[in-house]
């Protein structure tokens, strides 16, 4: 069942690599302008929850439900358009594409989705001064330090006004410094936004800036906020 209000929700996730099991029963629901914390060790289940969450792979078992719809019930080409205009990414390492400037990279998903160069390049730069990185618009990613690289991907993530972020560690490569600006950009321009942001991390830090902390452990989910 999914929980009322929900904008993104999973029930009894399993998933197996082989012999191992990533997920053995995981549930999980976040709402609209919620930020979830998904913590655990090394080895969890973490990124198996994102990842099936995401649609970008598919549990053994279980569902999950965005806006009403199962996933399962979807086209690859469905959900990969999914991907491209309800769902941002911002991965540990930013995953800029190198041989782009930093204007052309947090325009590539509104160009991805057929918006003209023009308007695309006008949106990305508004989000890049909000990001703070609107000087590096002609800079390619080598000439970007680790901070500035990842406040460009947060704004490739927002850009096209996704309704979920999904961030997989996304301070991991980053000093604490740098870490805590990307976190206080991305949650500040998420809430205001109205985004729902599911955070990996397995950092106590970085999860303090969100509204609700889950667990997982042994391939199942914990919120931490009924924790006794």
């Amino acid at each position: 069942m999914t929980p009322a209000g929900s904008l993104l929700a999973a029930h009894g996730l399993h998933k197996s690599y082989g012999s191992n099991s990533a997920l053995d029963g995981a549930s999980f629901s976040v709402h609209p302008g919620e930020v979830v914390a998904v913590m655990g060790p090394s080895g969890s289940g973490k990124s198996t929850l994102l990842h099936c969450l995401a649609g970008i792979i598919t549990p053994d078992a279980g569902t999950v439900t965005y806006g009403g719809r199962e996933l399962s019930t979807m086209s690859d080409a469905e959900r990969s358009a999914l991907r491209r205009t309800d769902f941002g990414f911002v991965f540990q390492f930013g995953r800029l594409v190198p041989e782009l400037t930093g204007v052309e990279n947090v325009a590539l998903p509104l160009r991805l989705n057929g918006v003209k160069r023009r308007e695309a390049e006008r949106t990305a730069l508004e989000w890049m001064r909000r990001l703070e990185v609107e000087d590096l618009a002609a800079q390619r990613p080598g000439e970007m330090s680790g901070g500035q690289g990842q406040r460009m991907a947060v704004a490739r993530a927002l850009v096209a006004s996704p309704k979920v972020v999904f961030a997989d560690e996304p301070t991991g490569a980053l000093d604490s410094l740098n870490g805590e600006r990307v976190m206080e950009l991305l949650t500040e321009s998420a809430r205001t936004a109205g985004t729902a942001v599911v955070l990996v991390t397995h950092e106590a830090r970085v999860a303090a800036y969100s509204d609700r902390d889950v667990a997982v452990r042994d391939g199942r989910c914990r919120d931490l906020a009924y924790a006794v």
